[in-house]
């Protein structure tokens, strides 16, 4: 059984994990019994931890928010984690954040233990950041998002759509997806009873947070494929989907997500979903792919191709 000193951190830990537990559910991970539990909950308060408990079938502790943070505790992994996403975002795709990432990486690394700093120091010296480009996000709108989904909370912003018309969208909030260059918000938007994918840095949050919502069954059990998918294909007027002969993981190397989805068919084949708003946009992503392919829809797109191969074999012919 854990020392009281050290199943307090335990506890202290495991309130930070997720945002609420039950009492029997914390029993089971210090494997102590509930009563234990109860009476570790009001040591840690009397240290000042603002640790809420309920009642009844649905009852349990949960961790609040205080006049200051209290200390996190994270093991080995989260915190080499930790460091590598603020030495990211230092220089990432989040507007406003490299003094401040700069700051908490300065704290961390001074009370790192020596096996850690190595690991991350080791990281370092072989990372080359590469400035993303494009449009930056607010942090304080990418936060305040994030909280609309944990806590589900419907959320209402003003959008600028890819067309540049200005709407207010109703929404309930369910995941935020990156793609390494962008940010998007996978959510159920209530006035046009679909779901929806938006850029995160067309968006501006109203506050404050509307009322809380049943989360609905997602609409894809793989959201970053649904979501290359709805941002690379499904908005254009025309939509291809091609067999590619070559693995899968090859095709994702030369097509971001934001560019086409790729689907793995075969151990050496593939299909890829891509969509422009003119023919020769799809032409130029496939024929430049450099692999062999057979495009299967929509047949608009093989006519043109053909079109576009006699035009090429008469340039070169002549």
């Amino acid at each position: 059984m854990i020392q009281t000193s050290a199943r307090l951190l335990r506890l202290l830990s495991l309130l930070q994990s997720r945002r609420d537990w039950s009492g029997a559910d914390l029993a089971g991970r210090l494997e102590v019994d509930v009563r234990t539990v109860r009476r570790d909950v009001a040591k840690l308060r009397r240290l000042g931890y603002p640790i809420h408990a309920s009642t009844g079938t649905a009852g349990g502790y949960r961790l609040g928010a205080g006049a200051a943070l209290p200390p996190l505790l994270l093991d080995d992994d989260e915190a080499v984690a930790v460091v590598v996403g603020l030495r990211t975002a230092a220089g990432g795709t989040v507007a406003g954040m490299a003094e401040t990432s700069v700051r908490a990486l300065a704290k961390l690394e001074q009370v790192l233990p020596s096996r850690l700093r190595h690991r991350v120091t080791a990281l370092q010296s072989v990372l080359v950041p590469m400035a993303a480009g494009g449009p930056t996000v607010d942090p304080a709108a990418l936060t305040l998002i994030a909280a609309a989904c944990r806590d589900q909370h419907r959320l209402r912003f003003d959008y600028r759509d890819h067309d540049g018309t200005d709407t207010v969208r109703s929404v309930e909030p369910h995941r935020l997806v990156h793609t390494g260059r962008r940010w998007y918000l996978v959510a159920w938007d209530t006035d046009r009873a679909d779901w929806r994918t938006f850029r995160v840095d067309r968006l501006t949050p109203r506050t404050p947070t509307g009322p809380r919502f049943t989360p609905r069954e997602p609409p894809a059990s793989d959201l970053a494929a649904y979501t290359s998918y709805a941002v690379s294909t499904a908005v254009y007027r025309y939509r291809a989907t091609v067999t590619v002969r070559a693995p899968a993981q090859a095709v994702v190397e030369r097509i971001p997500p934001t560019v086409g989805a790729v689907q793995v068919a075969g151990p050496d084949t593939c299909r890829l979903f891509v969509g422009a708003n003119d023919l020769d946009g799809l032409a130029v992503h496939i024929g430049l792919l450099g692999f062999e392919f057979r495009v299967d829809e929509p047949p608009e797109l093989v006519d043109h191709l053909r079109t576009l191969a006699d035009r090429i074999r008469r340039a070169v012919d002549g």
